[in-house]
């Protein structure tokens, strides 16, 4: 077995440890037709401060890794553990970013970053004062009186990252979340994303469709197999930080998309 991979303690080979692992993740859904295997036997590490992104065919179980990785599906066989600890439920230490932003309409900006503060317990002026902070990270100093209605796709889902990053979680988990953006906003919010994490150095763990996105923003992608899910590909990217687009014009960033496609849809023999 590789260092840094299937292991609750796993231990990479500069001596980092991980800080969330999956374990012999094995998932079925129950369908007219009979059980459907959506993940075999899937492991994986992720140390502390990286940004590891997953790819893979449509259909081949990544969204479903991501909800297992936080808490959100309990596995049919295997473990995930968070800082040597089982993790089989929904955590504050843990959060998550969807598609689909999912802000409360009649909450402005302010008060839907500051929701998770409010359940938590957290006395109002406190919460204002950190969601403030969120909203200035994410770059919407200004908003925060405005209503979602009042947004462009790429604000609010910059609202759910904040909310997301409001209870300072330890991981933040993304399921596509510029993925109904246009090509251009997209972009933008990459290079948002990116800042963001390099403020705030949170454990990140994203699911994309978009190669190039996944290439940019991660320091590892994970290439998964057609449906089974299994991880069949591990690519290092050795691109220096901060990045700017002009990256994704270069050789080497290229040369790594080829290589990541070729893996996409191979087998995992």
């Amino acid at each position: 077995m590789k260092a840094g991979s299937g292991v609750s303690g796993a231990l990479y080979p500069d001596g980092g440890k991980a800080l969330l692992v999956a374990e012999g993740l094995r998932h079925l859904y129950p369908t007219q037709q009979g059980p459907l295997l959506a993940l075999d036997e899937v492991e994986l590490a992720v140390r502390q401060g990286e940004f590891v992104a997953i790819v893979g065919p449509s259909g081949c179980g990544k969204s479903t890794l991501l909800r297992i990785l936080g808490g959100l599906l309990t596995p049919t066989e295997g473990r995930v553990y968070l800082a040597g600890r089982p993790l089989s439920s929904p955590l504050r230490q843990v959060s998550y970013v969807f598609q689909r932003v999912n802000l409360l309409p009649w909450r402005t900006v302010l008060r839907n970053v500051t929701l998770p503060l409010e359940v938590a317990g957290m006395s109002r002026p406190q919460a204002e004062q950190r969601g403030r902070e969120l909203i200035a990270l994410v770059g919407l100093e200004g908003f925060e009186a405005a209503y979602p209605r009042m947004l462009s796709g790429g604000m609010a889902q910059r609202v759910a990252i904040a909310r997301a990053l409001a209870s300072d979680p330890e991981v933040l988990l993304l399921d596509e979340p510029f993925g109904s953006l246009d090509a251009l906003s997209r972009e933008q919010m990459n290079l948002e994303l990116v800042r963001i994490w390099q403020v705030r150095r949170v454990t990140a763990v994203m699911v994309t469709h978009d190669l190039q996105e996944a290439i940019f923003l991660a320091d590892r992608v994970l290439v998964m197999s057609p449906r089974p899910g299994r991880i069949c590909a591990e690519m290092k990217v050795d691109l220096p930080r901060p990045r700017t687009v002009e990256v994704m014009y270069t050789e080497f960033f290229g040369a790594l998309s080829r290589r990541v496609r070729e893996k996409i849809g191979s087998d995992c023999e």
